[in-house]
């Protein structure tokens, strides 16, 4: 009996709290005000999922309500907060096709841009497709929203994805270089430097476009690249490797 008792004590006043909370939990609901409230509580205590369908009891509930876009723009937030970055860059490129004049436009797309970076492979063997779309969306933040606060970091990125997409148009022209297969090489080197100049990988695409002509009898392209990398890249090494063929 005393034990009944003790269990009773102690489940009673629990019971009381729960039946408190839920309805609590309803009042705010009653509101797009306190149901975005309650999303952010329990975004704040990292119950993500939660978070979203509360988010999204918000635009389903009160779809005219001023509530209504940032319950949208939160639940990006959040799939980006637990690194569902997909789920994350097509619910930022949603909220912008619904609210292309939003005031918080130049964040949404630099979001849509790290959304693609951080979907970008640690290695460039990999597909690197992605790179180029963050690419594009860093350059219309940049060229569209030159006070935007987040300019300094979509440059940074943008830069990052491009010295990747540098390294992997360099990596495969050196897979045909080495294999001596100088008329796939070409293109390569000739697009490395065409889209990633100052990356890095100048003097060798240069020099290895000299030698590559000169093994393919192209004596124009040859003596053009040479003349280049005699006036820029003079003092490395793979000016000298270019200038053993010339001779």
């Amino acid at each position: 009996m005393k034990y009944s008792f003790l269990i009773a004590s102690i489940l009673l006043p629990l019971s009381f709290q729960i039946l408190t909370a839920c309805s609590s939990e309803e009042k705010k609901a009653d509101t797009p005000e306190g149901l975005f409230a309650l999303a952010q509580e329990y975004e704040k205590d990292e119950r993500y999922e939660d978070a979203i369908r509360k988010y999204t009891d918000v635009k389903n509930r009160f779809p005219y309500s001023s509530m209504a876009p940032k319950a949208e723009l939160a639940i990006a937030d959040v799939h980006f907060k637990e690194e569902s970055f997909v789920d994350a860059q097509l619910s930022y490129v949603t909220f912008r096709e619904l609210h292309p004049k939003h005031p918080q436009i130049d964040y949404v797309l630099f979001r849509i841009g790290l959304s693609y970076f951080k979907q970008l492979p640690e290695t460039i063997d990999r597909d690197l497709s992605v790179a180029n779309e963050a690419i594009n969306y860093f350059n219309e933040l940049i060229n569209n929203y030159a006070t935007s606060t987040h300019i300094n970091d979509a440059k940074e990125k943008r830069d990052q994805a491009m010295k990747k997409l540098a390294e992997k148009e360099d990596y495969i022209g050196d897979f045909y270089f080495k294999r001596h297969l100088h008329e796939s090489a070409i293109p390569r080197y000739e697009n490395l430097l065409k889209k990633f100049p100052n990356q890095g990988f100048d003097a060798r695409a240069l020099g290895r476009l000299v030698i590559s002509c000169k093994k393919t009898n192209d004596q124009a392209k040859a003596q053009k690249y040479f003349q280049v990398l005699k006036e820029k890249h003079s003092n490395t090494s793979d000016f000298n490797d270019a200038r053993k063929v010339m001779n």
